[in-house]
């Protein structure tokens, strides 16, 4: 399967997001996403990568992946690193259709069907328009959150034992909220007061109010915070029964992680952040995470997600795949969540899966009863609609041999 070309599109009206896809003589296409940094993404794979891949053998993967791994100190999930993300979850989808099989069938056979989801509580819009990750990019609406747009961050602000309830009805017994990020501390995280907590629990308390234990919860602190800032949080969550508390402080921090691993009885996970073995090594072994978090496609692609995934198998460790990104990326780590047997269930945004996800591509990996499979078909099971391309706000680049 040599490479001929390398094609990568972008949309305005979603600048966060870029897809590739790897083209071969035999006529076959892999398809790839990244999500944040799409621009310099975008300029890496056809300035660095492109003249790399092209007429290469797409079956080499391991040898593509070395061979695209970014100048010796790049091993963060900066652009390159993302870049190379993308173009190797490419380069799987063409393996599977090259052997006619559902990626996750290629990556040893499935250990289970279907998996559980649990939903990240966030809106249609929620950081959609630059990859800044605070309150005034959070794309919420005045309002209480409707059934067909899932606003469900201004749902889990302001009625969050009504969110769960519908999220149970949908067969979704775990969720994560953030409420912590609207306290004042977060600003520059060194500390968080006493009001700002009691405040800041009341989506959890209102939950486990009124529902008891049914629901699995998950709050998500975004690295914002500083040791001690994180040591007051974490003490005040313990009561309320934490599924995980998660990116408590900056992931690359080890020591401050397993400090505060140390500290708290509560659950801790993290890391969608971070890229390579070594960092990964570091927050399992030194830092004591409960449950590595991976994103395959800004991580490595696959390659990297199977060898992380041992590394916490190695420690008895649970991993879980991000998605609040991108349809690919769903559709990637579904497939590693079915084939990887550490694997506890796979997050998804319902409000990015029912409101836009289907807009790009031509079918989704299928959720019914709070389970989630892979598409039918070979590879990862999805393409791109026909003709993004050709819309006004596209930004359209191919590299050929």
């Amino acid at each position: 399967m040599k490479i001929e070309a390398i094609e990568t599109l972008r949309l305005g009206d979603h600048p966060n997001l870029v897809w590739v896809r790897v083209h071969t003589e035999e006529g076959l296409t892999g398809l790839g996403e990244t999500y944040f940094g799409a621009g310099p993404s975008e300029v890496d794979i056809h300035d660095r990568i492109a003249p790399i891949l092209l007429g290469q053998d797409a079956s080499r993967i391991e040898f593509l992946n070395m061979k695209m791994q970014p100048y010796t100190g790049f091993t963060g999930s900066g652009a390159e690193v993302r870049a190379l993300s993308a173009v190797d979850v490419a380069l799987w989808d063409l393996a599977g259709k090259a052997a006619g099989k559902p990626l996750c069938d290629l990556l040893g056979g499935r250990t289970r069907d279907a998996i559980q989801v649990y939903n990240t509580c966030a809106g249609p819009n929620y950081v959609s328009k630059t990859s800044a990750v605070r309150p005034d990019n959070f794309g919420t609406a005045s309002g209480a959150a409707g059934e067909k747009t899932y606003e469900d961050l201004e749902a889990f602000l302001h009625h969050p034992e009504d969110l769960a309830a519908a999220l149970m009805e949908m067969g979704i017994f775990s969720m994560k909220i953030w409420p912590l990020d609207f306290a004042e501390g977060a600003a520059d995280g060194l500390d968080i007061s006493t009001q700002d907590l009691k405040k800041a629990l009341g989506p959890f308390e209102k939950i486990r109010a009124a529902h008891g234990d049914r629901m699995r919860l998950k709050a998500e602190l975004h690295g914002l915070w500083s040791l001690n800032a994180a040591k007051k949080i974490a003490a005040a969550l313990e009561p309320l029964d934490m599924d995980w508390i998660e990116d408590p402080v900056w992931m690359d921090r080890t020591k401050e992680v397993a400090e505060l691993a140390r500290a708290t009885s509560a659950p801790l996970a993290g890391g969608e952040t971070l890229a390579s073995l070594g960092q990964f090594e570091a927050l399992i072994n030194d830092g004591n995470i409960g449950t590595p978090i991976l994103d395959v496609t800004w991580a490595g692609g696959v390659t990297a997600a199977r060898k992380v995934a041992v590394l916490a198998e190695a420690r008895s460790r649970p991993i879980a795949f991000h998605d609040c990104s991108g349809p690919v990326t769903l559709a990637v780590s579904t497939h590693l969540a079915l084939s990887q047997r550490n694997v506890r269930e796979q997050e998804i945004a319902r409000g990015f899966y029912y409101a836009w996800y289907q807009d790009f591509v031509d079918q989704l990996p299928p959720i019914k009863d709070g389970m989630i499979t892979v598409p039918d078909g070979p590879g990862l099971g999805l393409d791109l609609v026909p003709g993004l391309e050709k819309r006004a706000d596209a930004i359209h680049r191919v590299s050929k041999v």
